[in-house]
């Protein structure tokens, strides 16, 4: 039958990183001619294991994309259906998005089974090989899964020297750094962002955006912003984006820090259709991450050309040229107080335009694809069953 099948999150499950970017890569692969199907989670986690308040989106399906509701993580026999129906089926390529241990025994059963058509090249793309919150027999379940894959795409370098640490051969492996999300529609002028999410008042913004774990270091942000460098400035800081922990001891910090009249906490979930508002209205996006590989909200950040601060953690010091596109730090409130003084006192967004829109043209969907498609390929002609 040939074609492609993604294998990851996507409708019914709630947008946000994976679901956003396997739906836009599968209309990359529709737009260069591919035949694509999504197989997604009919049980992703169990409720117990997920942080936030519900897994299922409430807004209409994706137009045209062909979405199966098929996998359910913790269930074995569902892996040998599923696994059979692809094996069956003999897509050319299966694409599966790996990204937590958890999903080692289902994702690499399925792809076992669906290897032994001797048809279909299992390519995967690697977002975590070592998670950032560790668990015991994290190691185990990530060593299984490898070795069921052909190749590996990674959109970093330090997932690339992850997989080498697990002795993958590196002409397995290719590196392709993270596509631009472009999916959330055009930006919009700032004063009509703010008004639509009702914050008023004059001054600048800086949007801390995305899912909040303890690893990527609000706590962090919360401590600079107490800095008497950035308390002088007409400065205020948005916090969008759900809880994946507990959000009180945040609270307590900001109140601690007498700074919490100068936060605007939108801790739901912010749905794809609001996106676009909350960059627009903000001035620059700040990720203090502790511990870090990629991250979607830079490639959001540059589709609306907006300047950020990332921490030298990871693969993040890869796709912020320091000094050009925003700042690169150390994750420390004091590096983080001391770039957001000089981005705010020297006017540094007007320098950094230019260089957000060059930079952005390196992260296209087409390179991901071709990525994909010639590890495949590079795979049957080293031999790798």
């Amino acid at each position: 039958m040939g074609g492609v099948v993604i294998l990851g999150s996507a409708y019914p499950l709630r947008g946000g990183g994976l679901a956003t970017f396997n739906e836009r890569l599968a209309r990359a692969f529709i737009d260069l001619g591919h035949r694509v199907s999504i197989y997604t989670f009919s049980l992703q986690y169990p409720g117990l294991l997920f942080p936030g308040k519900t897994q299922y989106s409430d807004g209409p399906p994706p137009e045209g994309l062909d979405i199966k509701v098929k996998v359910n993580s913790i269930n074995p026999l569902n892996w040998l259906r599923v696994g059979r129906e692809l094996r069956d089926t003999k897509p050319d390529l299966l694409v599966i998005r790996y990204w937590l241990p958890f999903m080692a025994p289902s994702l690499g059963r399925i792809a076992s089974i669906v290897k032994k058509n001797r048809h279909t090249r299992v390519v995967a793309i690697t977002d975590n090989i070592v998670p950032h919150e560790k668990r015991p027999g994290d190691k185990c379940l990530t060593r299984y899964f490898l070795n069921k894959v052909h190749g590996f795409v990674c959109m970093s370098d330090s997932v690339v020297q992850d997989l080498l640490a697990f002795k993958v051969d590196k002409r397995r492996i290719r590196l392709c750094p993270h596509p631009l999300y472009d999916n959330f529609g055009e930006a919009v002028d700032r004063e009509e962002a703010r008004r639509f999410l009702n914050i008023s008042g004059a001054g600048k913004l800086v949007l801390f955006f995305g899912f909040i774990r303890d690893y990527k270091g609000l706590d962090l942000l919360l401590k600079a912003f107490a800095f008497d460098g950035i308390k002088k400035l007409p400065v205020r800081l948005v916090v969008a984006g759900e809880f994946y922990t507990k959000p009180a001891p945040y609270h307590r910090l900001a109140q601690s820090l007498g700074i919490d009249e100068r936060i605007i906490w939108r801790t739901d979930f912010i749905p794809d259709d609001q996106v676009r508002y909350y960059f627009s209205a903000s001035d620059l996006v700040v990720q203090p991450y502790k511990r870090a590989t990629q991250s979607g909200v830079t490639q959001v950040a540059y589709h609306f050309e907006k300047p950020m601060l990332v921490t030298n953690v990871g693969g993040l010091p890869e796709m912020v040229p320091h000094g050009k596109a925003g700042y690169v730090v150390p994750p420390r409130p004091e590096a983080i107080a001391a770039a957001m003084a000089d981005f705010f006192v020297n006017e540094r967004e007007k320098t950094m335009a230019g260089t957000l829109n060059k930079e952005k043209k390196r992260f296209s969907w087409d390179r991901l694809v071709n990525s994909l498609l010639d590890v495949a390929e590079k795979t049957i002609e080293h031999g790798n069953s």
